[in-house]
């Protein structure tokens, strides 16, 4: 129940004439960071590209046609599909999808043990967790880079302990691209599953203990049912950040692990970048990042009726 005011009128009736004005700062930053930004986005993936860098304001679906087919080099061959900008694209949904499994094996265990621990010590474990997060993540990436280099401490580790003859071949693989993502983006999972099972009363699987039900079918039959928002709000916070990501492949990959972030990132750089082309991936990147959401959304109402 809503509390009361002086004169009868609860606080949400006695707010209710302004509510709109309470609301008008938190759409103005929306608006002006975040909704401006994308119409400009996608009204330059309509642009030409001028050819010293920048736009010509000359309308035209060239980026999108550029992203999908390939018409040769002077723009006169059949089109034929691009499977370069596309297995980019690929790539970038397989390396996300990867990172959210992997942050999701390590992350649930992890969130449970916090959450089952004496209230006064979670907030410790919560703050190991997300110390290493202070740090600007540029950095981080860096010291991932110098830790699994050729000559870097994993190595120089391995082969003293004799589990290795020579260094590993760790940068500029998928590998290394991968472990930046999960280090990345880990407690984006940890904390909305922290959160879920925080929550859960532990007396259902007391009860199902009881009557004899296995550990894995507890598991599996009462506690991920109940705690599932919070896994699928960690997965859409490590797969669509991760989607878009692009100093893990340019610090930790090469040429060959290229996604689509960096391609983006790559296109409005110099005078030598393609700005239309750009804001075409980037509107292809936040159509696909909609679709997630757009799922996520309805798997909500679904289990709300």
């Amino acid at each position: 129940m809503a509390a009361g005011t002086g004169s009868g009128k609860t606080i949400s009736a006695t707010f209710s004439p302004v509510r709109h004005w309470l609301l008008m700062p938190s759409w103005l930053v929306i608006g002006f960071f975040l909704l401006i930004p994308v119409v400009l986005m996608l009204i330059y993936s309509f642009l030409t590209k001028e050819f010293r860098g920048g736009v010509i304001w000359d309308f035209s679906l060239a980026a999108y046609d550029q992203f999908i087919f390939d018409r040769g080099l002077f723009g006169d061959d059949p089109p034929r599909i691009e499977w370069a900008y596309i297995s980019i694209f690929l790539r970038s949904i397989g390396q996300a999808m990867g990172a959210t499994v992997l942050c999701l094996l390590i992350g649930f265990p992890t969130a449970y043990f916090i959450a089952t621990r004496p209230a006064k010590t979670r907030a410790i474990w919560l703050f190991l967790v997300t110390i290493p997060y202070w740090v600007n993540l540029l950095i981080r990436t860096v010291s991932m880079k110098f830790l699994i280099r050729d000559n870097g401490p994993l190595n120089e580790a391995m082969l003293g302990l004799g589990l290795i003859d020579a260094p590993l071949q760790l940068i500029n693989t998928n590998f290394a691209v991968q472990l930046g993502l999960f280090y990345s983006y880990l407690p984006f999972m940890v904390l909305p599953i922290y959160a879920s099972v925080e929550r859960y009363n532990f007396a259902f699987s007391e009860a199902a203990a009881d009557l004899y039900a296995p550990k894995w079918t507890i598991l599996r039959r009462i506690v991920l049912p109940i705690v599932k928002p919070g896994i699928i709000a960690g997965c859409i916070l490590v797969f669509v950040p991760s989607l878009g990501a692009f100093l893990a492949p340019d610090l930790l990959g090469g040429a060959k692990t290229f996604m689509i972030g960096s391609l983006i990132e790559e296109q409005f750089k110099g005078n030598a970048g393609n700005w239309p082309f750009g804001a075409a991936a980037s509107m292809i990147l936040l159509s696909m990042v909609l679709i997630v959401l757009m799922f996520y959304a309805r798997a909500q109402s679904r289990d709300q009726t």
